[in-house]
């Protein structure tokens, strides 16, 4: 600010000077006009209203005035600054109403198109039937195992009493990898966990063994090259066929109805003796209870009775071979498919539907099976 002056001199104060004022308002009042939107208004207005334009500075100077001088500059800046401010109240309502008018044309919304809905996530039900049979022994106290897809022939096949002339072992059912006398294989069943898994952990032992396993098959409707299956083992001082009945007899009523029936039949399998097929009472016709119309029954195809899976004590050679003596540890095993579980639990007509990647298959089944 300058210093008080004696005499009222426009050359000494340029900023009071009336041409100098008009000529600021004038910039001011062009600039107000001008602004496109309420940003470019707001830049104007600091320009021409802040504390550093042209009208705040000379209103700074009137304090510098001899008082005769004051009243007529005080009007002067006065009514400059305040036309400026009705023309930026004047123009401020007019960019509002611009930009409220287009707001509502671009941001209109045609309530008549129909709605674009985020489908909810769908896991896989092949995953979920896993998790499920998974939950059912890890609720009973046992552990969840694992192993390599890509298998050495040893644990798959000789390991399981599987000889070197057993058919399974032929090139037609099982993914050899070149050279074909490498030795390594895609494993053809989870049952290689087992072996990994008594090979390294001393009994007791109780595993349930989920994954992917692969067989040269076509596929169709109850076949495919990659599925998956579940192998539970149990390894213990004093284990018998009843224990084996009873943890069956306890899976199958955690995964059908706590009032589902078993029963076995003999047969065999190389690596368990004695073997046996399990049979669970059909949870749609319950089996005998509607004996007159277990004909029509779609589900069990009319025999009241759905297999399960093969099952048995784990043969002593098994163990020998993992080296655990069988004459102090005996052991159990079972297994299934999950691809077959989940066709009975839900009713899935096929293998196309499961492998297939329809997302429409799926969502039927949200994050719960």
């Amino acid at each position: 600010m300058s210093a008080p002056n004696s005499n009222y001199d426009p050359v000494e104060v340029s900023a009071l000077d009336p041409a100098n004022v008009d000529a600021a308002l004038a910039d001011a009042l062009a600039a107000v006009a001008g602004a496109t939107d309420l940003d470019d208004l707001k830049t104007v207005r600091i320009a021409h209203q802040g504390d550093k334009s042209p009208l705040a500075l000379a209103n700074r100077e009137i304090g510098a005035l001899p008082p005769t001088a004051k009243a007529e500059a005080g009007k002067r800046v006065g009514q400059a600054r305040g036309k400026l401010g009705q023309a930026f109240a004047a123009r401020q309502s007019v960019l509002e109403a611009e930009r409220d008018e287009r707001i509502l044309v671009d941001e209109r919304v045609d309530v008549s198109v129909p709605a674009l809905r985020r489908r909810p996530g769908a896991r896989h039900p092949i995953e979920l039937t896993a998790q499920r049979l998974v939950d059912a022994f890890v609720g009973m106290g046992w552990e969840v195992a694992e192993g390599p897809e890509l298998e050495s022939e040893w644990l798959n096949f000789d390991a399981l009493n599987l000889g070197p002339d057993h058919p399974a072992r032929q090139m037609q059912d099982t993914f050899f990898l070149d050279p074909v006398d490498s030795g390594l294989v895609l494993r053809t069943q989870t049952s290689p966990v087992q072996i990994r898994t008594m090979l390294e952990q001393e009994p007791p032992i109780y595993i349930v063994a989920p994954g992917k396993v692969y067989r040269t098959d076509d596929l169709d409707a109850t076949h495919t090259p990659v599925f998956h299956q579940i192998e539970c083992l149990a390894i213990d001082k004093g284990l018998t066929m009843a224990h084996l009945r009873g943890a069956l007899d306890a899976f199958v009523r955690i995964m059908f109805g706590p009032d589902t029936r078993t029963r076995v039949r003999a047969n065999y399998f190389p690596f368990t003796e004695p073997s046996m097929e399990t049979d669970f009472l059909c949870f749609v016709c319950h089996g005998a209870e509607t004996w007159g119309t277990a004909e029509q029954c779609r589900t069990c195809g009319g025999s009241g009775w759905i297999e399960l899976g093969g099952s048995g004590m784990v043969n002593r050679k098994v163990l020998r071979t993992c080296g655990i003596d069988p004459d102090v540890y005996s052991g159990f095993a079972f297994g299934l498919g999950i691809e077959r579980a989940l066709m009975l639990r839900h009713g899935v007509q096929g293998m196309h539907e499961m492998v297939e990647g329809d997302i429409r298959f799926s969502q039927q089944f949200g994050m719960g099976a």
